[in-house]
């Protein structure tokens, strides 16, 4: 809880000091609980079972490599140590134990992209070794690890979700406040993960593509109404719990484009990994959505 008055309490002062004070009800109000990891240094393996971005991941000796639908093996994106992590997650959501992977295939199109997360229980983490790709991994480059260190975080709307009427006045403008976006976000120069949230993107309406994807197998036609209506008829016309699974959607991770990594999501952009809450409570990592986002 100290924390989390901590977080709230530096967003305030980043408010007022960029001139959104008369924003700063709706704001505070919109802002999510969330978790951001930062790049804590090249990682040496010394230390098995760390949370990590990039280089080689830590698994089960037995455990088989993700492959793509055509046999490549899928690229190591993260490893999230649970005991280091999920500490900070005030929605109490994620697993308190064991190790969370992130695997991806080729990173196009941009939608419904072909990817592997898996949870490792705490057994498994114990038994874990450094393992390379069997060969030449799906995105054909190698990328450099670094150790990561978790912290709460208090996330504003991104600039797709936010209310304009709400953002603009005679001294502030939409771009003053895409600017104090980078500015939050930049405080900490090594972030590269942030979990929860808002999705960095052109539009609002992430949560639907990853919806309609998940429980009914088929691709957005960025069209949220006729989404929202293949979603009710998924649960029998019940349009109530279709909007309940949208708002409930979560991002379970966003991945950044990163030099020191040596990560490039087609126009410096952003990885997303979205999974239904009731999913993520039960620990259904295999029911998870990939996307990405460039400008």
């Amino acid at each position: 809880m100290q924390l989390q008055e901590q977080n709230r309490i530096k967003l305030k002062q980043q408010l007022e000091d960029n001139g959104f004070e008369h924003a700063i009800n709706y704001l505070m109000e919109t802002s999510r609980q969330g978790v951001r990891c930062a790049k804590a240094g090249e990682t040496d393996y010394t230390k098995l079972g760390r949370s990590r971005v990039g280089g080689d991941p830590d698994l089960p000796p037995q455990f088989a490599w993700p492959l793509t639908t055509d046999g490549t093996p899928m690229t190591f994106l993260v490893q999230l140590n649970m005991c280091d992590v999920a500490k900070h997650d005030d929605n109490a959501l994620l697993p308190k134990t064991g190790m969370l992977s992130f695997f991806l295939g080729i990173d196009e199109p941009a939608y419904n992209i072909e990817h592997r997360v898996i949870w490792f229980d705490e057994t498994e983490v114990l038994s874990a070794v450094r393992r390379e790709p069997p060969s030449e991994t799906a995105l054909e480059d190698t990328y450099v690890g670094y150790d990561l260190e978790a912290r709460s975080s208090l996330e504003p709307p991104s600039y797709a979700y936010i209310d304009n009427e709400q953002i603009e006045s005679n001294n502030v403008t939409l771009d003053d406040y895409d600017d104090l976006l980078y500015e939050i976000r930049d405080v900490e120069d090594d972030d590269i993960i942030q979990l929860f949230g808002y999705p960095i993107g052109q539009h609002d309406d992430s949560e639907y593509e990853a919806a309609l994807m998940l429980l009914t197998g088929e691709e957005y036609e960025y069209n949220e109404d006729k989404a929202l209506e293949k979603i009710a008829a998924h649960f029998g016309g019940d349009k109530t719990k279709a909007k309940q699974e949208v708002a409930d959607m979560q991002m379970l991770l966003e991945l950044e484009t990163d030099d020191d990594v040596g990560f490039c999501w087609w126009d410096a952009g952003v990885l997303h990994f979205f999974i239904r809450k009731e999913d993520l409570v039960a620990r259904r990592f295999d029911r998870t959505y990939c996307s990405l986002y460039s400008s």
